[in-house]
């Protein structure tokens, strides 16, 4: 493979309540800003960002869904394909990891991948009032076979990592991902040809 191709696009989702920094993390990840007034995601909002991986470069289809419940209906076509998913919780705001079960139960009625990657993100750590401790996320993460990380939209801490190990460990998963790329679902090449449907072909 060639120095400049790239491996494979995958697609990755950002899910949990509204307010706990999903929009942050991604505006952090793609284009390393971090703006205090974000406003609350309307139904989908959709990046994308090439990664290097162990010398392979991957598109990440990056796909940051709004946490409130009147924006629910476009659930299904969210999770169809993902082969990765971010859960976010505010570590200053308990009521926001007491509902990641939900968004667990969500994940397992929708997503079509049984084995998908799951990472789940406590953001929010420059915040001094933590109500949720990284030992009662670890022990989460643990029991629902899920990566871990505590990280701060904010000042950047663990943001890059939660990405980069998330598609670590789809890449080293057999089986996940690279039908996507031999049954036509590339990403890349439905965006060639202009206008802004760059991500059609995976709804």
């Amino acid at each position: 493979m060639d120095e400049g191709s790239v491996l494979t696009t995958l697609k990755v989702l950002i899910i949990g309540e509204s307010g706990v920094g999903k929009s942050s993390l991604l505006l952090r990840f793609t284009d390393d800003k971090f703006d205090p007034e974000q406003a609350a995601t309307i139904g989908v909002d959709f990046k994308v960002k090439t990664l290097s991986i162990d010398s392979n470069k991957v598109k990440l289809a990056i796909w940051d869904t709004a946490g409130q419940e009147r924006f629910r209906t476009l659930t299904p076509s969210y999770y169809r394909g993902a082969p990765g998913v971010i859960l976010v919780y505010d570590v200053s705001n308990k009521q926001t990891f007491h509902r990641l079960e939900a968004w667990l139960n969500e994940l397992d009625t929708y997503a079509t991948k049984h084995d998908i990657i799951k990472m789940l993100v406590g953001n929010k750590i420059d915040q001094g009032n933590h109500e949720v401790s990284k030992e009662e996320g670890l022990r989460f993460a643990r029991k629902h076979r899920m990566l871990f990380i505590e990280a701060s939209a904010k000042t950047k801490e663990g943001v890059q990592t939660a990405f980069e190990e998330l598609v670590e460990k789809i890449l080293q998963t057999p089986g996940l991902w690279e039908t996507d790329t031999r049954g036509g679902l590339n990403l890349a090449e439905s965006g060639k040809g202009g206008g802004s449907c760059a991500y059609c072909s995976v709804i």
